[in-house]
């Protein structure tokens, strides 16, 4: 076969460490907008970016030369360099270890639009951690409780 012809789509989610509510609406949008930038520099594709306080979700389709881990590297060293570049907060910004990644077909892309669009209405009803372990387990991902989620000591 002489080219290769693939289409990934895939939602990742991440924190702030300890899930610290930081992401603060003075400077959210413009957050989401350079986390999009950031993936489509690295030649995937943002189809939405969207989160509240304390988490991020992004619907992108995948490079097929890039693994997800290169690429959530990269978006999340730059962004947090971004925050505490601009100085947006008083402390020093960080995303806490390792992320969620999720794939879905074509005939899921509008609805997992609308859920990632939907976050501050979504949160209002469940919180992150709630969400994000039926994310782990309707994916049927094998995770240990004790280090599933960082927590502040």
């Amino acid at each position: 076969m002489p080219n290769t012809y693939v289409k990934l789509y895939v939602q990742t989610v991440f924190a702030v460490k300890y899930r610290n509510a930081l992401i603060k609406e003075s400077f959210r949008k413009e957050l989401f907008a350079v986390i999009g930038n950031l993936i489509n520099e690295t030649g995937c594709k943002t189809i939405i970016v969207n989160g509240v306080e304390d988490h991020v979700h992004c619907f992108l389709t995948l490079k097929t030369t890039l693994s997800l881990s290169e690429v959530m590297k990269s978006v999340k060293a730059k962004s947090s360099k971004w925050i505490n570049e601009n100085q947006f907060l008083e402390e020093r910004f960080e995303w806490q270890r390792g992320f969620g990644g999720f794939s879905y077909n074509q005939n899921s892309i509008d609805r997992v639009y609308k859920y990632i669009e939907n976050q501050e209405e979504h949160h209002q009803k469940e919180n992150f951690k709630d969400e994000y372990l039926k994310l782990l387990q309707k994916f049927e991902v094998k995770y240990d409780e004790d280090y599933w989620f960082e927590e502040l000591t």
